[in-house]
Formats: structure tokens, C-alpha cells, sequence
């Protein structure tokens, strides 16, 4: 229960809501608890002593208190309700930031299903946990003790009589809540199972078409139904013995009472009354008990997604800012520089991305790394930013090593076109101005320009308030790869990473964005590009050729035509035999044209 009261503290701040809720509860349970005292007085007192001014003063006691507890219930009902949505919006809050604090790492080991789910499902079931808690929950066992106290005061007899009955229904009921916990948990595993494959299938049905796959898809997602439809029959069969089991229990109860009680009664040792109102105090007792029964579901539910949304809450970023970690001053060079860095993922030793890589990035300069899928050319890039920390060794930014320094600094000073183009929905300057939200049009659009988008923007329906549709399905790659370069530039950072961001767009558009590159940010900007294609690295600075997580070659293109027989045989593959290295920008002009 640890998590549960963890979670509990989102109820705090609407403790005056949940107060109120409760004592509206405990009033509607004393006037609940009246009623069989009052059907007593109407028998006994009224009934059997023909006495029709009792009868007629009970009777309208009776409805005042029915109409009473009809308002009563309907604001303990609309308090509940605040209270419990209220939490949910503020859990689902907490968990939205702790993801976007979360680090690469981090989110390397939570699938995205997984965070939908706890989001979502498991929100949801601990708000109704919440709701049904101050509500029903909190009634139930308040009805239960007022009854118990109230049989012995009526009829000590035959309350002891039911006792041995009353603590066996009790411990029926303890085992059936401390069961069916678990066995929620194990639902929403497989619910977990299968969210997952939906996320999936959902972002790659265009994929699954293309390769015929849907048959596939559909068996796997067929296994991971089956086993949550599986899983959940188990529970609902395991509950549904509770009803059974506790109506028998009551049905006990009944005739224990009506037996023992007619037997007082003829002895003259009970008078009717006292035992209808008995019979009524039993079943407010066992009611109560029947209830909790059929909301431990609820209860066992919301403790599983409890600990589940605990766990994303309690999960500690593996990147967190140094407590004396310095800001970047606006003003920074942004030299990068890389002292015998090296990385591996998830603490695997003897799986290294990185080995004792030493380069430095001049501020102005532009630097390539080329080198063969999987590398760790986009590996070493991401240990700028600090998305992951370096196993050894360290990234220095102007001499201050990343790791002391603030993360918002650090980011504010960066702009990364990722490999995989990220769009929003919105307007395409929207999604250009997410970086800048106060940029102005004409900002906008030079930006645009310089990413060589400006032309196709206009040539969409709405130009630049043109809606960019889920994941940009309206848009080409390369027009998304432009947009994305063209929201990087807009933030006029010191440090501009292009994670093979040029991949989708044709050589020609490529040396056009080269050279708005070159010409309209020269020297403001210190760049790391990342490339495939030999023509993206044609005119940087440095190269660096990175082979196996090692630096195998660096300098600039006539150099590494000379002296690099990893440089030599990618340009090969790539632009033929032939160019001498006083070629090599003819060269590329002739492949861009």
C-alpha cells in the first residue's frame, strides 16, 4: 500500500472537498442507521399498540430523513466526483512532466505502450479508486460498524448468536480483496502486451501494408488478445464465486435470526418490533460487506495501477543537473571538444559504442562524421546535448565539461535536427516557430528559406498556415527534413547538430541548403553533421571518419582523398573513380547537377 498512499498525497490539496465529502458520508450513514430504530418504534410502539399518532409521526420522520439523505448523497456524490477527477488530471500531470524529465536512458527502457497505458487506463482506475474511496468506500465499513454496535444494543442475543457468522464473512471478504490484487496487476501486464502492438501497428500501418504483413500483425495482435481476454475471464470468474459465497452468508444470517428471534419472541423474551429491526441492522451489516466485495474489483484495481504509475513517478532521470552546475554565458563560442570519450549503453561493458574518441570542433567550423551504419556517429553527437552521459572521458563545451552544466543552458544553446523528423500538429509555422514561439513571420520565413522549405511552402494549399496533419502524413520527407532544419535555424543557436537530416531531399536541394548555410550563417554557428552521402561532407571543415566506435580518419576532403582508405573507398562507392582531389568541388557541383 506504500504507492497507494504515495499517490494519495494528489488528494491533498482538495482535502477541504474530500472533508466535506466524508462528513456528508458519516451524516448519511447516521440517518441510514435511524431507520430500523424507527420501524421498531412504528411496530412496537405504534402498530401493536394501535397507537396511530406514533404511526403517523414516524412515518413522517421517516420521509425527512429519506429526503434528507436523497440531497445528502447527491452532494457526497458531486464532491467525490471533484475530488477524484481533480487527482487524475494532477497524476496525469505529474507522469507528463516525469516523462519529458526523463533522460534517453530512461525512456530507452519504458516502451511508449507502456507510458500511453499509465497515462491513460491507469489513471483513470486510480480515479475511480479516489471516487469510489470517499463515497461508497468509506461508507460501507461506517454502515457496517454502526450496525454491528446497533444489533447488540437491539438484541444482545442474537448478535452473539451471529458473531462466529459475522467474522467469518469478514475473513471470506479479507481473502478475496488481498487475492484479487495481484491478479489486476497480472491484467494490465497483458493490457500493457497489448497497447504496445496497437501503438505500433497504429504508427506503422502504412509499413505493414507495404510489406504484406497484415496477416502477421494480426496473429500477433490475436495472441496478445487472447491472452489479456484470458487473463481477464480469470479474474471475473474468481470474483463472481464473492456474490454466491456472501449471499449465502446472509441467507444464514436470515434464518438464524428468524429462528432464534420467533423462539425469544414466544418466550416473550423479544417483541416483534425488535426483531424486524434486528433483521434490518443484519442486512445494513452484510449489505455493506456484499458491497465491499463488489468494489474490491475497483479497490484491487486502482492499488495495481497504483504502483504502476508509482513506478514512472519514482523512476530517477540519469541525467539530472550537478547541484553547483554553471549557465552557458549568451555570448559562448561554442567550441565542442571530445577528451578519450567513451560509451556503452545501459552499463554493457562488452558492448562499446564509443572508444577513446578525442576530437575538437573550432567555434564557426563545420564538422562531419561519415561512417557506416550503427558506427555510433549519431551516438557520439547525442553525448553533446547530454541526452546520455559518457561512460569515460568527457564532452567539453568552451572548456566546461556538459556535466556542469545546467541542462536548460546547455539545450538553449543547441539546435538538433534529428534522424527521424519530428512534426506537430498545427500550422507550418507553427511547427517552424516551436523552437522560437515569438519569432516574427519575417524570421520565419528567412529561416524557411535558408532550409531551402520557403518555395514548397507556398505551393501548398494555405502556405505557411497550411495544417501539417499526424506525423506530417501530408508532406513529403524531404519537406519535412527542410521544415525541421528550418525550426533548428530559427532558434539562431551557438551549436547546430544535423543528425543525417538531409537523407530525404535530393542532392541538388542538398548543396542549395549548403550554401544558404554557408553564406547566411558562416561562423555564427559551430556545426556537427552527421551524414551518409559523401556530397553532404564535400566542403565541411574537418571530417571524421568513425569506423567501429573508433575515429579512423579526420581531416578535410583532399586530405582524407590522400590519405584515408576508409574516405577513398566510401567516396568511390559513391561518386565513381576518377576525381582528383583539385576536383573534388567540381565534382560535387557535377553530381548536384
Amino acid at each position: 500500500m506504500n504507492e497507494t498512499r504515495k499517490l494519495l498525497n494528489f488528494v491533498r490539496p482538495y482535502w477541504k472537498r474530500a472533508a466535506a465529502s466524508l462528513v456528508l458520508l458519516t451524516t448519511l450513514v447516521f440517518l441510514d442507521l435511524s431507520i430500523p430504530r424507527l420501524i421498531q418504534r412504528l411496530i412496537d410502539q405504534g402498530i401493536n399498540q394501535q397507537n396511530q399518532q406514533v404511526v403517523i409521526q414516524t412515518t413522517i420522520v421517516m420521509l425527512i430523513i429519506s429526503a434528507v439523505s436523497t440531497l445528502i448523497a447527491i452532494g457526497n456524490n458531486n464532491l467525490s466526483v471533484q475530488v477524484g477527477e481533480a487527482t487524475a488530471r494532477d497524476v496525469r500531470e505529474a507522469l507528463f512532466l516525469k516523462i519529458q524529465a526523463l533522460s534517453f536512458a530512461n525512456l530507452d527502457q519504458l516502451q511508449t505502450g507502456q507510458l500511453l497505458v499509465r497515462l491513460s487506463s491507469d489513471t483513470n482506475a486510480f480515479q475511480r479508486f479516489v471516487q469510489v474511496s470517499l463515497r461508497i468506500g468509506t461508507r460501507a465499513p461506517l454502515l457496517m460498524l454502526g450496525s454491528l454496535i446497533l444489533m447488540f444494543v437491539t438484541a444482545p442475543v442474537l448478535a452473539l448468536t451471529l458473531l462466529p457468522l459475522l467474522i467469518v464473512t469478514s475473513i471470506l471478504i479479507v481473502f478475496f480483496i488481498v487475492k484479487m490484487e495481484p491478479l489486476f496487476r497480472s491484467v494490465r501486464q497483458k493490457l500493457d502486451w497489448l497497447n504496445n502492438i496497437l501503438q505500433e501497428n497504429v504508427a506503422g500501418v502504412r509499413l505493414v501494408k507495404s510489406f504484406v504483413r497484415a496477416d502477421f500483425e494480426a496473429d500477433r495482435f490475436e495472441t496478445a488478445n487472447e491472452a489479456f481476454t484470458e487473463r481477464s475471464v480469470r479474474v471475473m470468474e474468481f470474483m463472481a464465486t464473492m456474490s454466491p459465497a456472501l449471499a449465502m452468508c446472509v441467507n444464514i444470517g436470515m434464518v438464524v435470526v428468524i429462528y432464534v428471534g420467533g423462539r425469544q419472541a414466544i418466550a416473550g423474551n423479544l417483541q416483534v418490533g425488535q426483531i424486524v429491526a434486528f433483521t434490518n441492522y443484519l442486512l445494513t451489516t452484510m449489505t455493506p460487506l456484499i458491497m465491499m466485495t463488489m468494489l474490491s474489483n475497483t479497490w484491487a484495481d486502482g492499488i495495481a495501477a497504483a504502483k504502476r504509475i508509482d513506478g514512472v513517478l519514482e523512476t530517477v532521470p540519469d541525467i539530472q543537473d550537478d547541484p553547483h552546475a554553471q549557465t552557458l554565458p549568451a555570448t559562448t563560442p561554442g567550441q565542442i571538444t571530445f577528451e578519450n570519450v567513451s560509451f556503452h549503453y545501459n552499463g554493457n561493458t562488452a558492448e562499446v559504442v564509443l572508444d577513446g574518441i578525442n576530437l575538437v570542433a573550432e567555434p564557426g567550423q563545420t564538422v562531419a562524421i561519415l561512417g557506416a551504419t550503427g558506427a555510433g556517429k549519431s551516438t557520439l553527437i547525442n553525448l553533446v546535448p547530454r541526452f546520455y552521459d559518457t561512460s569515460g572521458g568527457r564532452v567539453l563545451i568552451d572548456g566546461q565539461d556538459v556535466r556542469q552544466i545546467q541542462q536548460a543552458s546547455l539545450l538553449a544553446h543547441i539546435a538538433i535536427v534529428p534522424q527521424d523528423t519530428v512534426l506537430f500538429s498545427g500550422s507550418v509555422r507553427d511547427n517552424i516557430r516551436y523552437g522560437s514561439p515569438t519569432a516574427t513571420d519575417d524570421e520565419v520565413i528567412a529561416a524557411a528559406r535558408a532550409a531551402q522549405a520557403h518555395e514548397f511552402i507556398l505551393g501548398l494549399p494555405r502556405g505557411y498556415d497550411t495544417h501539417v496533419e499526424e506525423r506530417g502524413v501530408n508532406l513529403s520527407g524531404g519537406q519535412k527534413q527542410r521544415l525541421a532544419i528550418a525550426r533548428a535555424l530559427l532558434t539562431r543557436p551557438r551549436i547546430l547538430i544535423l543528425d543525417d537530416s538531409t537523407s530525404s531531399v535530393d542532392v541538388e536541394t542538398e548543396t542549395k541548403i549548403q550554401d544558404a548555410l554557408e553564406g547566411q550563417h558562416h561562423g555564427q554557428h559551430t556545426s556537427l553533421v552527421v551524414a551518409q552521402r559523401i556530397s553532404t561532407v564535400l566542403k565541411a571543415d574537418k571530417i571524421v571518419v568513425i569506423d567501429e566506435g573508433r575515429i579512423a580518419a579526420e581531416g578535410n576532403h583532399r586530405e582524407l582523398l590522400q590519405t584515408s582508405p576508409i574516405y577513398q573507398e566510401i567516396y568511390d562507392s559513391q561518386l565513381g573513380n576518377g576525381f582528383k582531389p583539385e576536383e573534388a568541388e567540381l565534382g560535387r557541383r557535377e553530381v548536384a547537377a
